[in-house]
C-alpha cells in the first residue's frame, strides 16, 4: 500500500497506530508495533507498581523501548495526570519521537514539545475540540468515536460520523480511532478521509501487551452486546460488562449523583481488572469491537494481517464499480 501523509510526518511504514492504553502500553507492546511498520505508544504507568515513581518508571519504559527497537514510537499523555510537566521532561531527555495528549487543552504543552522536535497529536471527540487542537499547533488530531474503549466524549459521536466532519473542519492530519479492528475498518477510516488509524482493544488481545491473561480472554470471549458506556454524570467510559457496571448502571437508573458515583467507584479499578486480573471488582476498559476479537496473537501479527487483508477489501470494492 502507499504511504499516507501520517507516515511520512511520523516516519513509519503504515499508518497504524497502536493506542496507549492506560496500565497495560508497556514498552514491549509499543516496539512490537514499532518493528511491524506502525506506530507504538507506551502509557507512563504501563504495569507500574501503586507505590513506583511515575517519572523514573517511565524512563525506564523508554529506555527499555530503546533497546527493542530503532523505528519511532510514542508516549500517550492524558493532561490531567500528575507530575505531567515531569514526564514531559523525560520524553524530551530520552528524544522521544512523538506524544499523544489528550483530555485537556493542548495549548498547555504543544509548543513546549514541538520546540524540542517532538510531534504531536490530539486526541478529540468533537470538531470544536479539534478545531481547538489546530490552533494551539498541533502536528495531527485523533479523531476518536465512541466505539473507543475507556474514556470517551459526552457527546457521544460514533466514529462515522464524527471522522468526516473533523476532515472537513480542519487542514492538519486527522486519524480515526473508535471501533476498528480488521482490514475493513482501517479501508473504512480512509475512505471517510483519515489518514490513518488508531486501535487499543484490538492491541489489548496480544501476547505483548501485558494486560492480564483474564482480561485478554475475556475481550476474545466477549461479544458484540458485551460493552456498556457508564459514567455519564462524571466521565463516560466503555467497559466490558460485569459486576460493577451492572451496579453503576442501577445507581445511575436510580438518579445518584455524581459525588455517589465517584465514591462507589473508588480508586484503581482498571488497575485491578487489568493487571491483577480480578474481573469481578475491576473494570477492563475496551471498544465496542471486542465480538471481532477471536483469539490472542503477537502484535505485529495485528499489523501485518490489516496491511495485506486491505488489499482484498479494495479489491470487493473495486467490482462494485468496475
Amino acid at each position: 500500500m502507499k504511504k499516507t501523509t501520517i507516515c511520512y510526518l511520523l516516519g513509519i511504514e503504515y499508518p497504524i497506530i497502536q493506542g496507549g492504553m492506560a496500565w497495560i502500553a508497556n514498552a514491549e507492546l509499543a516496539a512490537a508495533v514499532s518493528n511491524a511498520g506502525g506506530l507504538g505508544l507506551i502509557s507512563p504507568d504501563a504495569g507500574m507498581a501503586l507505590n513506583a515513581d511515575r517519572v523514573e518508571h517511565l524512563r525506564s519504559q523508554l529506555r527499555k523501548a530503546s533497546s527493542l527497537t530503532d523505528k519511532p514510537f510514542g508516549v500517550n499523555l492524558p493532561l490531567p495526570v500528575a507530575r505531567v510537566k515531569e514526564l514531559i521532561d523525560v520524553v524530551i531527555q530520552q528524544r522521544v519521537s512523538l506524544v499523544v495528549t489528550s483530555m485537556g487543552d493542548p495549548m498547555s504543552y504543544t509548543y513546549y514539545l514541538k520546540d524540542a522536535g517532538i510531534k504531536v497529536l490530539h486526541v478529540v471527540a468533537s470538531v470544536k475540540h479539534a478545531t481547538r487542537a489546530e490552533a494551539c499547533g498541533v502536528d495531527a488530531v485523533i479523531a476518536e468515536g465512541c466505539e473507543a474503549g475507556g474514556h470517551i466524549g459526552f457527546d457521544e459521536l460514533s466514529t462515522l460520523v464524527l471522522v468526516p466532519q473533523v476532515v472537513d473542519a480542519v487542514k492538519i492530519p486527522v486519524i480515526a480511532a473508535g471501533g476498528i479492528a480488521d482490514a475493513r475498518g482501517f479501508i473504512a477510516a480512509l475512505a471517510l478521509g483519515a489518514e490513518g488509524v488508531q486501535m487499543g482493544t484490538r492491541f489489548l488481545a496480544s501476547h505483548q501487551c501485558l494486560a492480564h491473561r483474564n482480561a485478554k480472554e475475556a475481550v476474545v470471549k466477549a461479544s458484540d452486546m458485551d460493552t456498556i458506556v457508564t459514567c455519564r454524570k462524571l466521565s463516560p467510559r466503555r467497559t466490558l460488562r460485569n459486576e460493577v457496571t451492572t451496579r453503576l448502571t442501577e445507581m445511575e437508573s436510580a438518579g445518584a449523583s455524581a459525588h455517589d458515583i465517584e465514591t462507589f467507584l473508588g480508586t484503581g479499578r482498571v488497575r485491578k481488572a487489568e493487571i491483577d486480573g480480578d474481573l469481578v471488582n475491576g473494570e477492563v476498559y475496551c471498544g465496542a469491537i471486542v465480538g471481532m476479537i477471536t483469539e490472542i496473537v503477537n502484535a505485529g501479527e495485528i499489523v501485518q494481517s490489516i496491511v495485506s487483508a486491505s488489499e482484498a477489501v479494495m479489491t470487493r470494492l473495486n467490482k462494485l464499480w468496475s
